[in-house]
């Protein structure tokens, strides 16, 4: 995969669980998992030395946090909004 880093928009690839969420909005916490294609942004990145995790950040359309998680890197895909040549 792609070197991931901080302010990556990314998708999820699987739904993430509620007990892997930081919640921050109250209405949130009765969903049962962010589901398959979420955006977020990487806010954090946490490089142990064998396998990089990234926490995430998920916003909606005004900017308002509502939920953060620590993901892996096979568990997310960095969109991209322009076209790069190699």
């Amino acid at each position: 995969m792609t070197n991931l880093k901080l302010l990556d928009i990314v998708a999820i690839l699987n739904p993430v669980s509620i007990e892997r969420l930081t919640l921050v909005e109250p209405e949130y916490r009765s969903i049962s998992s962010l589901p398959t294609g979420q955006v977020g942004t990487i806010v954090e990145v946490y490089d142990t030395g064998e396998e990089s995790q990234y926490l995430v950040e998920f916003a909606d359309n005004q900017g308002c946090e509502y939920a953060m998680a620590i993901l892996k890197e096979d568990e997310i895909l960095v969109l991209h909004y322009e076209l790069t040549v190699a």
